[in-house]
């Protein structure tokens, strides 16, 4: 699987990346050596990029001295490991460059980072590919506009760090007279393999198959983008997608779509670590708990617009 090492600006360079099987880091000495400690006074911290919305809020975070002290063993190189999955607007997106990470979870991952006084490197991985990836132990955490749910529990740990519903998307003008789930029966409908999106459709083709009606064709496909192209090429009548995904495409006159609200579907979306780390999830967790107090947090949303997302505190796994 081929990903691409996505860095961000250190000391006012910009850090090139390339694809690399793998995940192979192409962070410079400053971000991998190993100085025995993740105190911010051995760490110069990344700059966030130019075209990250947030820039100038997480170029402002200071590392929390508790919590960098109490930082976990596997942060004590100076790194924090992230995959996310980009191609997810306003979530997660690639800069102009084609290989810069920017978008909310990018930004929020930036800013916890800088709490905990260390550097980041955020890898785009196939969402398929980001839970096994953290387990292994080549990152530290994922956080890709991932869903908190029980059966992903018995995996990953989750801090919870926004609040977010389902939508669909439909070509502009709704020819199909799609408003909620109902009106997917005998309807093909595109979602991303996996996901929660893929949960909801097949749970929609039930409960059409139990009210006598016809089901719901579900296509499968391993990303978001993949999924949009079955409705704008006239092969899917809808694609479920998260809201905010499906806003952002919307206003995009050039897509042709609408999106439609999924009422009802609100769920945490959450950090998901290796469960063992228990000092790792306590440090997340400490972090975002900080940013929300600090209203440093609610600047991050309010930069891309999602300030209907925001939770009150970090929660662990608050899914259900």
């Amino acid at each position: 699987m081929n990903t691409r090492i996505l860095t961000t600006l250190a000391a006012g360079a910009l850090l090139a990346a390339t694809a690399a099987c793998g995940g192979q880091s192409l962070d410079d000495d400053n971000a991998t050596a190993g100085t025995g400690s993740a105190a911010p006074a051995e760490v110069v911290l990344d700059q966030a990029p130019a075209e990250e919305k947030a820039a100038d809020v997480i170029n402002a975070i200071t590392p929390d001295k508790d919590l960098a002290a109490k930082a976990a063993p596997s942060l004590k190189s100076g790194v924090l490991k992230v995959v996310s999955s980009m191609g997810y607007p306003p979530m997660e997106l690639f800069a102009s460059d084609g290989t810069t990470a920017i978008g909310f979870d990018p930004a929020l991952a930036r800013a916890i980072a800088r709490k905990l006084g260390v550097k980041v490197t955020i890898t785009d991985e196939e969402f398929n590919s980001q839970i096994p990836g953290v387990l292994t132990g080549r990152y530290d955490f994922v956080i890709s506009s991932m869903t908190d749910t029980p059966e992903r529990q018995g995996q990953v740990t989750f801090v919870d760090y926004v609040q977010a519903g389902a939508g669909m998307l439909v070509k502009s003008g709704n020819p199909a007279g799609i408003a909620g789930p109902k009106d997917l029966c005998g309807k093909t409908v595109s979602v991303v393999d996996n996901g929660s999106s893929m949960e909801l459709a097949e749970g929609y083709a039930a409960d059409c198959e139990k009210s006598g009606g016809k089901s719901v064709n579900v296509l499968k496909f391993p990303g978001d983008q993949e999924a949009l192209l079955q409705v704008t090429g006239g092969r899917a009548q809808a694609s479920i997608t998260d809201f905010v995904v499906a806003a952002s495409k919307a206003a995009d006159p050039k897509l042709a779509v609408d999106a439609v609200p999924l009422d009802g579907t609100e769920s945490p979306w959450g950090i998901g670590m290796k469960p063992d780390n228990k000092v790792l999830i306590d440090s997340v967790k400490g972090a975002l708990d900080s940013l929300i107090q600090s209203g440093e947090y609610a600047k991050l949303l309010k930069a891309w617009n999602l300030e209907k997302l925001a939770v009150q505190s970090a929660v662990v796994n608050g899914g259900k």
